[in-house]
């Protein structure tokens, strides 16, 4: 298969879907019959050391199919979508020239918009109407403030939870400073990626399916030392749960637990209930997707199948 399109431009794969979706498992066997490089496209696997909470993929997984953008961060480090586009498209380039495909793999779906429709220039963050913000949340609650952002913007308050503190925070700030809202702003059409990209997400046909696979997930997470790993970090004593690493779904639970907030049972249902509804708000965001081809997590050797048929499609 070529790497460059009919229209000359590189091609790129981006393989997306909710968490435990099954996306590691393919694009390993993607690797097995394409030409492509996988790139990470997921804010928690930038960390180093959370690697069984995060589901990284494991070692023998790596060796199949090496990972670029793993354990690119401390956890007491950020990290921005432009960070991760002026990245992506460095190793994009670097692909490409070596004649390969890249393939971007993961659940970070912010990122992924990023390519494809640049960032807009919204306003920096200004710690007067952060500080504001903050104090009408300790007074009324982030539910307070979510319903606020509902009636302001629509679109962002249907994708931002209301447990979502931080995202909720920046799109009523972004609105205070510059009088109009995040989705307005987000809309301004950034450079278009350079790339002819074929875009598949990947999912159970059923949610209960993908309930009892994030169960399981979960489960099989706390077998391997899930609470081990958390307690490393907790015993640094520089980490938080204000700092987006320790935000991670499941982290944030287990952290609530050795703080002594909660016990182990509430711990393993609110990392289970978290993980539900950030899957939830990745289908949110994948079934207003243009142009994806949905595979089903059931049926691997077809959605396999499915994916190389579009690909040949597109051969230039």
């Amino acid at each position: 298969m070529s790497e460059t399109s009919r229209a000359g431009r590189p091609k790129a794969i981006f393989l997306m879907g909710p968490t435990a979706s099954g996306k590691t498992a393919l694009a390993i066997a993607l690797r097995q019959q394409l030409p492509v490089e996988l790139i990470s496209v997921d804010s928690a696997l930038i960390y180093r050391g959370m690697d069984i909470g995060t589901a990284k993929p494991s070692v023998e997984e790596q060796r199949l199919a090496p990972h670029r953008l793993l354990d690119i961060r401390d956890p007491s480090e950020t990290y921005s979508a432009a960070e991760f586009c002026r990245d992506a498209l460095a190793e994009m380039a670097k692909i490409s020239q070596s004649g390969r495909i890249p393939l971007l793999v993961g659940g970070t779906m912010l990122y992924y918009k990023a390519l494809l429709e640049g960032l807009s220039p919204l306003p920096p963050a200004d710690p007067v109407v952060r500080q504001r913000i903050e104090q009408r949340a300790s007074e009324e609650g982030w539910g307070a403030l979510h319903r606020q952002l509902c009636e302001i913007d629509p679109i962002a308050g249907n994708r931002i939870h209301p447990n979502d503190p931080q995202r909720l925070s920046r799109a009523l700030e972004v609105f205070f400073i510059s009088g109009k809202t995040l989705t307005e702003l987000t809309k301004t059409a950034g450079e278009i990626l350079p790339y002819d990209v074929a875009q598949f997400a990947i999912a159970p046909q059923q949610r209960e399916l993908l309930h009892k696979r994030i169960e399981l997930r979960f489960q099989q997470m706390l077998t391997l030392g899930f609470e081990a790993e958390a307690r490393a970090l907790f015993a640094r004593g520089d980490l938080h749960t204000e700092m987006p690493s320790i935000r991670c779904v499941g982290y944030r639970q287990m952290w609530s637990y050795l703080a002594g907030e909660i016990n182990y049972d509430d711990m393993v249902y609110r990392g289970i209930c978290a993980t539900r509804q950030l899957a939830k708000r990745q289908m949110t965001w994948l079934r207003g997707w243009a142009g994806v081809h949905w595979l089903d997590t059931e049926q691997p050797e077809r959605a396999l199948a499915t994916i190389l048929q579009v690909l040949s499609a597109k051969r230039g």
